[in-house]
């Protein structure tokens, strides 16, 4: 999240048996028990296709360079019907990870499997992507899940959902940040504090901030029930990330970036369930999934691989104002790039190839359009001011004085410039590719912390699609950078002043629940009553859906 600016410089599953496996509140309530001394940090599967899956676990260090660690595959809880075994190693240079893809697997299966070494046991289930005939597809989807801001209620409630396809994770499974970072000022009281307490830099560094997050109870609970299909965001590596540096990445102080993201990516991939779609290149995460014929999830990386720096509006204010001319040329710049000419090529193919009912773009940023009058990006007026203007702007427009006037006459502009609102061209592109070839979109969103909900339009007004954004995991939102404001009150005027934004909640925690089937794609925001207590409520939100065929891709009620 970049706008509203984070400040600068900032019990595992083990001897489980397969029934309490299948019931949530035993995996809840068995997560918060003693951590095994073995399989420290659980299990995890993750990129599930028809055939295959990728498996995860983690042993504890030995004094070996490397220590055999069997596993097996299996259609029943019971493990009487295994269907594929073998043997893996935890490495010393891996920071004794374990990554297994399991191919030669049926399709459409829920499946068992369970890791062993050095006497002990730690089990999981998983399931492989439908084959054709499948009627529904559910994903639950997160992001910003920053562990010193709060309790991951979030997974928690997700693990209890009993009939989930996968998690996507669009992003910010960890945050950089040192001790004393972004949104750590309860961290001790909750017992949270970032280990190490410094920011990442190193490769050890970064292992050591994955390690305390896989220790978490609930986001355990969730890895050892549903295969994640996951893709990084800037904290994974440095807030503000782009293709050559970061806005938390000082080099004359921190050394070279191209070093800190080899260390960063690499640590990524030893704890994540990930598939590298090439080997070779441990930058290149976009990738497809198919569900039947129902979805085709494209994973886009608009991070890392192909993004330009940012703008800056501060780069746009001078002695005589803001300079909207320069900023509008640099803005709509045709060369500008945030996927990559190869990553746009890349899902052009997509587009054409495949012939799903639903195209669903999962990935970081909001794709929406979300200007806002310059006064409140700029920070000149309170949202509560400026609701107050536009009342009196409707009831009274006599009563406007000369100053209120230029206020009411500035222009909007994009609120966040690190999402595709800074990157006019590059989103005129996908827009053009899923109208030219008929597709029902879905974009998927994350970063902001906040919930969204947005029609997509493009430039010429056509509608493409609907984007559902999904709150933090624990990051704070909007709430925390206006607390003088009334955050329903926000969200409400962010509803009436952004044309194509449908729904926004400013104020709550939780994740999102995607559900396809044939007639529709509905939404379901999940949220929860607070990150900052081990007592909380859970409730849903809005819910809303999209309609296939060309006329109807737009937002409704559910």
């Amino acid at each position: 999240m970049t706008a509203p600016r984070h400040p600068n410089r900032r019990h595992v599953l083990w001897g489980l048996s397969a029934s309490a496996l299948m019931a949530p509140a035993a995996v809840r309530a068995f997560a918060h028990g003693p951590a095994d001394p073995v399989f420290t940090h659980g299990v995890a599967s993750g990129d599930p296709l028809a055939d295959r899956v990728v498996l995860w676990t983690r042993i504890a260090p030995r004094r070996a360079p490397l220590h055999p660690v069997r596993w097996d595959v299996a259609l029943d809880p019971g493990f009487r019907q295994v269907v594929r075994q073998g043997v893996a190693f935890a490495r010393a240079d891996a920071d004794w990870t374990v990554k297994v893809d399991v191919d030669r697997l049926p399709a459409g299966r829920t499946l068992h499997y369970r890791f062993s070494a050095l006497g002990r046991q730690a089990v999981g289930r998983t399931r492989t992507l439908p084959a054709w005939h499948a009627t529904q597809v559910r994903l639950a989807v997160f992001s910003c899940s920053n562990y010193p801001a709060g309790y991951f209620h979030a997974y928690a409630e997700a693990a209890k959902i009993d009939d989930l396809d996968a998690a996507v994770h669009l992003g910010d499974y960890i945050y950089e940040y040192g001790r004393d970072g972004y949104a750590s000022q309860d961290a001790a009281a909750l017992g949270r504090l970032s280990e190490p307490a410094v920011e990442l830099l190193t490769l050890s560094d970064y292992r050591r901030r994955y390690a305390q997050y896989r220790s978490d109870p609930d986001l355990q609970a969730l890895h050892a029930r549903v295969p994640f299909i996951a893709v990084w965001d800037d904290h994974e590596i440095a807030n503000d990330t782009w293709r050559e540096g970061a806005e938390n990445h000082d080099p004359a102080r921190e050394g070279s970036f191209t070093a800190r993201k080899a260390a960063a990516l690499r640590a990524y991939h030893e704890w994540m369930p990930t598939r590298l779609p090439d080997p070779t290149r441990p930058d290149r995460l976009y990738r497809s999934f198919t569900f039947g014929r129902l979805v085709d999830l494209h994973m886009l990386d608009t991070r890392l691989v192909g993004r330009d720096r940012q703008l800056s509006y501060a780069s746009y204010l001078g002695a005589t104002g803001f300079d909207a001319a320069r900023f509008a040329a640099d803005l709509g710049d045709p060369a500008r790039q945030l996927l990559g000419a190869q990553q746009t090529q890349w899902l052009a193919r997509r587009l054409a190839a495949t012939r799903a009912r639903w195209t669903v773009l999962g990935q970081q940023v909001l794709m929406g359009r979300m200007d806002v009058p310059a006064p409140l990006v700029l920070g000149q007026i309170s949202f509560g001011a400026y609701s107050a203007l536009l009342a009196k702007a409707q009831t009274a427009p006599q009563t406007l004085t000369p100053q209120e006037l230029a206020i009411l006459a500035q222009p909007a502009i994009p609120y966040n410039l690190d999402a595709w609102d800074g990157y006019a061209a590059a989103r005129e592109a996908v827009l053009g590719l899923a109208r030219a070839n008929d597709k029902n979109l879905v974009v998927l969103a994350g970063d902001t912390h906040n919930a969204w909900a947005s029609n997509l339009l493009d430039a010429a007004g056509h509608p493409i699609g609907v984007e559902f954004a999904t709150p933090a995991v624990s990051s704070p939102g909007l709430e925390a950078y206006f607390p003088a404001e009334n955050p329903l009150a926000v969200a409400a005027g962010l509803q009436q002043i952004i044309g194509p934004l449908v729904y926004a909640n400013t104020k709550d925690r939780g994740f999102m629940l995607v559900t396809a089937t044939a007639d529709e794609c509905r939404a379901e925001w999940r949220f929860v009553s607070t990150v900052k207590s081990q007592v909380y409520d859970a409730y849903t939100g809005r819910v809303l859906r999209t309609l296939p065929g060309a006329g109807q891709r737009q937002l409704v009620e559910a």
